[in-house]
């Protein structure tokens, strides 16, 4: 059985998860002294880990409905 979120929970990991890595980033940059390239790799690897959830299909955005869903008529 594979894991799966729904859209509400997933827009909400995704919501705290971003806030949780730019915390971490900048806090990182300020005791480390980090230089931009640093930040720019660090930040893409935190997006990318986050597309791969979302492509392997284990969060499921609905993007806090922003976006209209399409329906299929039957």
């Amino acid at each position: 059985m594979k894991l799966r979120l729904n859209p509400l929970a997933s827009d909400i990991v995704i919501a705290i998860y971003v806030v949780v890595t730019l915390y971490f980033r900048f806090k990182f940059e300020n005791e480390a002294s980090v230089g931009v390239i640093h930040s720019v790799v660090m930040g893409a690897c935190f997006i990318i880990i986050l597309l791969v959830l979302i492509k392997l299909k284990v969060l499921n955005p609905n993007w806090f409905g922003l976006f209209s869903t399409k329906n299929k008529s039957s």
